[in-house]
């Protein structure tokens, strides 16, 4: 995906709360794990971040995201990669979808996507030229979710909540579910856990927001 230039320039001159940035930065996290196979560098990052407080909403995320912390640091970047390729892309098709529309009826799917891709144009969004994947790929989706609140803050709770609970909401607990059965992987059942859970408290949010 790709902003609208824009809309980039707003969000880079806007003032972010420390909590928003850490869910934009949570999100951001989700999306490349999820649309590839992380590299060297990405696995340090995660093995050098410091914990979760595990207080009030965060008594399940706390934990969730020190399980990752330390898949990260016990798993080299080959692994991982192949990993990824062997369970989200496989030969033929693959063990899991990452397609959300994969989780939804045959007749909700296609108006599922063209619904999706109406809204994307009226944010300014666009599927990169070059990239094969659908609009609505998993990272894809969480990828939205931080332009929401990094790039157009203006866009408020409500934009977020609307997007979360027409897009993610029906499918995110289904995906992380079968990842975390899968007996193919290793290291996305440690992301497919911090997912969940940090999906799990933004739900619980967007629930009480009025």
């Amino acid at each position: 995906m790709s902003a609208a230039t824009e809309s980039a320039q707003l969000g880079a001159d806007a003032a972010l709360l420390p909590e928003d940035q850490a869910r934009a930065d949570f999100y951001a996290l989700i999306a490349s794990l999820f649309y590839a196979g992380p590299d060297a560098a990405l696995l340090a990052a995660i093995a050098g971040a410091d914990e979760i407080v595990g207080e009030g909403e965060n008594v399940s995320l706390a934990p969730a995201w020190k399980s990752l912390i330390a898949a990260a640091a016990a798993l080299d970047a080959e692994a991982a990669m192949a990993e990824y390729d062997s369970v989200f892309i496989g030969t033929g098709m693959a063990e899991i979808t990452l397609y959300v529309s994969g989780y939804l009826s045959e007749y909700k799917k296609e108006s599922s996507l063209v619904r999706l891709r109406t809204e994307l144009a009226e944010l300014g969004l666009a599927r990169n030229a070059d990239v094969a994947e659908y609009e609505d790929h998993f990272a894809g989706l969480c990828e939205v979710m931080r332009h929401l609140i990094f790039f157009a803050p203006n866009a408020a709770v409500q934009k977020q909540k609307s997007f979360f609970l027409a897009y993610l909401a029906p499918c995110y607990a289904i995906v992380c579910d079968a990842v975390t059965a899968s007996p193919n992987t290793n290291f996305y059942k440690h992301v497919a856990r911090f997912t969940k859970a940090f999906l799990d408290v933004e739900m619980e949010s967007f629930e009480l927001a009025q």
